[in-house]
């Protein structure tokens, strides 16, 4: 699942059917369930990308600072000598770092997504009984 069809199905779950307003307010637990695993999963998600992009991130800075395996030069040569205050401007621009970084950044986006998803669907109660008060209102039932 990427971020498009959550934001697909949240347009169509979020919708409240205003002639139905008492089913509406009983499918309310089941959203906030739905939209809570997937919030843990892409928690998850981005907790696991998170550590794999610290991990990387050291190989790169054994990479160029020459301190890796000589298997890893064989397979990928490095040639150049660079100075150490340079390792960084190398890491960053690094092509693996860069799309590990991509994925985190995409992975935060899903999860503050679901967050805020979460606490729309939360706030949903008070838009429905809002509803109703002002139905009971207009129709004189107050």
């Amino acid at each position: 699942m990427d971020l498009e069809k959550l934001q697909e199905m949240a347009d169509k779950d979020l919708a409240i059917n205003e002639t139905e307003l008492d089913l509406e307010s009983l499918k309310t637990p089941q959203l906030h369930n739905k939209y809570m695993k997937h919030y843990t999963k892409f928690k998850l998600m981005l907790t696991k990308a998170e550590t794999d992009y610290k991990q990387l991130k050291r190989h790169k800075w054994e990479y160029y600072t020459g301190k890796s395996d000589a298997q890893v030069y064989a397979e990928k040569p490095f040639d150049l000598k660079i100075l150490r205050t340079d390792v960084d401007k190398y890491i960053e621009s690094d092509d693996d770092l860069i799309r590990g970084k991509q994925k985190i950044e995409y992975l935060s986006a899903c999860v503050d997504y679901l967050d805020r998803t979460i606490r729309q669907i939360s706030n949903r109660t008070f838009t429905i009984k809002n509803a109703i008060d002002w139905r009971r209102f207009t129709s004189g039932a107050v």
